[in-house]
C-alpha cells in the first residue's frame, strides 16, 4: 500500500450537512484557505443528512411539543422553542444569501412552505396545548399561530386525520402556516456542488483512519483511499469531525482531554411510508403529537408531508429500534469499540439510570406491523395495513456525558459540540434539532475555534446572516425585514427555476 503526503488549511470529515455548512461559511469568510473533505461513502448527504433518514421538519419549534415544557406551577416554558426558532431563522438567512449569490439553484428542491400543526387528544393534553398556545401566540416568532377545538375547523386542517374518526375523545390543534419542509439531503448535495465549484477538494471513498496532533499543533490525518488502496497523510491547521454517528470514534482517536468521559448510545429510527396516493394527496402538513408518558423525546409521533425527488410523500413515525451500529452503514462492533477505560464508568452509570429507555427500546423492537398500524390509526383512523410499509431511517448516537446537573452518565438528547482547548479540532455529536440549526452550530464552532478572526469576519457574517448577534425578539423591525427578504428570495428563485 502506497503513501501520499499532503498539506491543507482545513480538513472536514464527513460529507453531511454540517461539513457542507461549515465549508460554505469558511469559503465566504476565508476564500483563500484550502479545504479538503473526506467521505467514506460515494456521495454527499448519504447518512443522517439523507432525506429518508431524518424527519426533515425544518425544526423551528412551531409544532414540536417537547420544546415547550410545563413547569411545576403549570406555566409553559417557551425558552427552548424561542432559541431553536431563532437558530432556524439564521439557517434560512444563510440559505437566502447563497440563493441570491447563485450558489444554490432551484431552492424548491430543498425547501417548501408547509403548515406545522400540533395535535393532542384528551382533556388534560388539550389544557396543555391551550396554555402553550397562550404562551406563544403573542410572541413575534410565533405570530399567526391558531388554536381550535372546533370539529369543522379540524376537518379543514386535518382531513385525513379526521376522516372516519368515531372516538368521543376530544381533540385540539394549533396551526401555523409559516412552517417548512426541508429536504436536507438535497440541500447537502447542492452545497457540496457549490464547494467543488469553489475548488474545495471533496474526496469520496476516503475513510479516515487516524488523527494525530503534532508538536507544532497541526494535525496529521491518516486517510485510506479505498478505490486506489492508498494511505494518504494530510496535515492541516484545523480539523472538523462532522461524521454523524461516526464522529465519536474519530473524536476518541484525537486523544484530546475533552473527549474523555463522553460516550454514545445508538438508536435506530423506523418510519412508515404511505403507498396510497389518495391518502398522500389528502394530507398537506406536518402534524406532531405528544409522546406517551415515560417515552423519550425522540419518540414524539408525527405524520409528515414530505417532498422527496420532487414527489409528495407521507411518513409516520418515528418508531425506535436498536442496532449497535453508529452509522447505518457502520459495524455491529461500533458500540463496543467506543467503550474505553476512561468512559466505561460514564457508560455504566447511564445504563443504570436509563432503564426506562432500555425498556422502551425493547418494546419498540418487538412491535409487530399490526401494532405499528394500531399506533398509526390514532392519527389516521382509516389507515390500511397494506398501504403502509416500514423503512429504516438513520442511526442517531445520543451523547452520554458527566454533567453538573445530571451527574455521571447523563444521556443528552440535543446536539453537542466538542472542541479542543487550542481550537484546532472540533467535533459534532448528538442528534435533534441537528440539521435545522446547522448554521447556528457551525457559527458556534467558528467562535470557539477562530476567535482571533471573528472581529474581521463579523461584517461578512452580518451580510450573510443579518440577525447574527441580535435578538429578533428585541428587534421586530429586523424580524419583519428578514422574513420578507427570505420569502421574496425563495419566491423569486422558485418561480424562475420552474
Amino acid at each position: 500500500m502506497g503513501h501520499i503526503q499532503r498539506q491543507t488549511d482545513v480538513i472536514l470529515i464527513g460529507a453531511g450537512v454540517m461539513s457542507a455548512t461549515l465549508g460554505s461559511l469558511l469559503k465566504e469568510l476565508a476564500p483563500d484557505w484550502k479545504i479538503d473533505v473526506y467521505e467514506q461513502l460515494d456521495t454527499a448527504g448519504a447518512e443522517s443528512s439523507n432525506e429518508w433518514n431524518n424527519a426533515g421538519t425544518g425544526h423551528s419549534a412551531l409544532c414540536e411539543l417537547n420544546y415547550t415544557t410545563e413547569t411545576d406551577d403549570g406555566s409553559i416554558d417557551i425558552a427552548k422553542a424561542v432559541k431553536i426558532n431563532e437558530q432556524f431563522q439564521w439557517s434560512k438567512q444563510f440559505w437566502s444569501y447563497l440563493i441570491k449569490r447563485g450558489f444554490i439553484q432551484c431552492p424548491k428542491e430543498f425547501i417548501r412552505p408547509l403548515p406545522h400543526i400540533s395535535m393532542v387528544q384528551g382533556t388534560e393534553n388539550i389544557e396543555f396545548l391551550k396554555r402553550r398556545y397562550e404562551a406563544l401566540h403573542e410572541h413575534p416568532l410565533f405570530s399567526g399561530i391558531s388554536f381550535t377545538e372546533d370539529v369543522a375547523t379540524l376537518e379543514e386542517w386535518l382531513p385525513l386525520i379526521m376522516d372516519g374518526r368515531v372516538s368521543d375523545e376530544p381533540i385540539a390543534a394549533t396551526k401555523i402556516d409559516t412552517g417548512t419542509d426541508v429536504n436536507f439531503g438535497a440541500l447537502t448535495r447542492m452545497l457540496f456542488t457549490h464547494l467543488e465549484n469553489e475548488q474545495v477538494g471533496v474526496h469520496y471513498h476516503h475513510c479516515v483512519r487516524n488523527l494525530e496532533q503534532l508538536s507544532d499543533g497541526t494535525w496529521e490525518v491518516t486517510v485510506h483511499d479505498e478505490k486506489r488502496d492508498v494511505l494518504l497523510k494530510e496535515r492541516a491547521t484545523f480539523v472538523f469531525i462532522g461524521a454523524g454517528g461516526g464522529s465519536l470514534p474519530l473524536l476518541q482517536k484525537t486523544g484530546i482531554p475533552e473527549a474523555k468521559h463522553v460516550g454514545g448510545f445508538p438508536v435506530s429510527g423506523l418510519f412508515m411510508v404511505c403507498k396510497d396516493q389518495e391518502a398522500i394527496e389528502k394530507h398537506h402538513s406536518k402534524v406532531y403529537g405528544k409522546a406517551e408518558v415515560g417515552a423519550p423525546p425522540m419518540s414524539v409521533p408525527h405524520l409528515d408531508t414530505r417532498f422527496i425527488n420532487g414527489e409528495k410523500a407521507l411518513l409516520f413515525g418515528p418508531f425506535a429500534g436498536f442496532s449497535p451500529k453508529f452509522l447505518k452503514t457502520g459495524s455491529n462492533l461500533d458500540l463496543f469499540r467506543s467503550v474505553k477505560p476512561y468512559n466505561v464508568l460514564t457508560m455504566l452509570a447511564a445504563g443504570l439510570k436509563e432503564m426506562g429507555l432500555t425498556k422502551y427500546l425493547v418494546s419498540q423492537v418487538l412491535l409487530s406491523h399490526d401494532k405499528r398500524i394500531e399506533a398509526l390509526r390514532k392519527f389516521v383512523p382509516n389507515a390500511k395495513a397494506e398501504d403502509w410499509e416500514v423503512i429504516t431511517a438513520g442511526q442517531r448516537v445520543q451523547v452520554i456525558k458527566d454533567t453538573e446537573d445530571g451527574g455521571k452518565g447523563t444521556l443528552q438528547f440535543g446536539t453537542e459540540v466538542v472542541t479542543g482547548k487550542d481550537g484546532s479540532v472540533a467535533a459534532l455529536l448528538g442528534a435533534s434539532p441537528g440539521a435545522s440549526t446547522a448554521v447556528s452550530v457551525m457559527l458556534d464552532v467558528l467562535e470557539r475555534c477562530f476567535p482571533e478572526h471573528m472581529e474581521d469576519w463579523m461584517p461578512k457574517i452580518k451580510e450573510m446572516i443579518p440577525s447574527f448577534g441580535e435578538s429578533l425578539v428585541d428587534h421586530p423591525e429586523m424580524l419583519e425585514a428578514v422574513r420578507r427578504e427570505i420569502i421574496d428570495t425563495l419566491q423569486l428563485h422558485t418561480s424562475s427555476s420552474q
